[in-house]
């Protein structure tokens, strides 16, 4: 079971007459009958092929795959004292956690959170928390920093209204945290207080620059939806998928030369991105996991074929650039795949 780009030669290969002392695979005498798809692109061959294995090698597939766990950020809203760190393992579905992601890698991961909580006050310790008014705290309460909820800095209502703003952080990508900075520019700004306003604007600056440096594709997980637009085997189509409710569904082929009136293109797009939608969400966290590791593993290749989609903010597709990706992918074009910036590097707004 596999993929290839030349069924024929694949097969002559497994099918041939073997070669004396030869130790490569040959089926001729075991091989009754042959089983193919053609698909339009390596997104397709892959995704169907993962859910082949799983049905057929259900104890090894995520090996012959060779699956690797997606970078995420977790808050982890089950500890009476919520903190947040980057992990590569995906809790229950009934977890109380929100996760983040997916990240081009755990270096960036990691860059990302620890910017973003120098922005904040909420505890960065891994250790459980039994609040002691005798406990000495660390180098972070002493900086001011952290909010110190072990030696009781803080009461309990104040620690949470600060993990409820660093969720709002993350759930907003960032913009949660601009506009309260900016209302707070503007208001030092009327007062003619300039070097209080000028000290907001350096932060809003920071905070685009720590933004700039992760991708569109980071999102709450529960809430991250996405259309993939991918080449198609049948004439005049493309394929559509859908990555929603930690699932990738698909393909729908998607006519793009229609024979005869069948209807403008943006209300068909929404019938078809609906019936990507109705095929149910994932059924684990294992399976939420996996297809987050192909949707990743594609999206992060340095040459790949297709565009994605991301859902606005508000929670809706955005059908009229997903049109217009539709045309460039049918036509053979592609968009300029963003550089990554280095790991080591520092984050440049833009």
């Amino acid at each position: 079971m596999g993929k290839t780009t030349s069924l024929k030669r694949r097969l002559q290969r497994l099918l041939s007459p073997p070669e004396s002392q030869s130790k490569r695979l040959n089926l001729r005498e075991r091989a009754a009958q042959i089983e193919y798809t053609l698909t339009g692109s390596d997104f397709e061959s892959v995704l169907l092929l993962y859910k082949i294995l799983r049905r057929e090698f259900p104890k090894t597939y995520s090996k012959r795959l060779r699956l690797s766990p997606s970078p995420l950020v977790r808050l982890n809203l089950e500890n009476s004292y919520p903190r947040a760190y980057v992990t590569t393992r995906l809790g229950r579905l009934s977890s109380q956690s929100l996760y983040y992601g997916p990240f081009r890698s755990r270096a960036v991961a990691e860059r990302f959170l620890n910017d973003s909580l120098d922005l904040f006050k909420m505890r960065r310790c891994s250790f459980e928390l039994n609040p002691d008014p005798a406990y000495p705290g660390c180098v972070y309460s002493e900086m001011k920093m952290c909010l110190a909820p072990c030696f009781k800095g803080c009461s309990d209502e104040e620690y949470a209204a600060e993990v409820k703003r660093v969720q709002d952080y993350f759930d907003s990508g960032g913009d949660s945290l601009i506009h309260e900075l900016e209302e707070e520019r503007n208001r030092f700004s009327e007062s003619l207080d300039f070097e209080a306003a000028a000290q907001r604007h350096t932060k809003i600056t920071k905070i685009k620059g720590i933004l700039a440096a992760i991708d569109d594709i980071c999102r709450r997980l529960e809430i991250l939806d996405a259309l993939i637009v991918q080449p198609c085997a049948e004439e005049k189509s493309v394929a559509l998928f859908r990555f929603f409710q930690g699932q990738l569904a698909g393909p729908v082929h998607f006519q793009v030369e229609l024979e005869g009136d069948q209807g403008p293109m943006d209300s068909r797009l929404r019938e078809a991105a609906e019936r990507l939608g109705s095929e149910g969400g994932t059924r684990s966290a294992t399976q939420f996991s996996e297809e987050l590791s192909l949707l990743k593993r594609w999206y992060y290749r340095s040459h790949k074929k297709g565009e994605i989609f991301p859902g606005k903010k508000q929670g809706e597709l955005p059908f009229r650039k997903i049109a217009n990706g539709i045309e460039r992918v049918y036509r053979g074009e592609q968009l300029p795949t963003p550089q990554p910036l280095p790991e080591n590097s520092e984050s440049v707004p833009n």
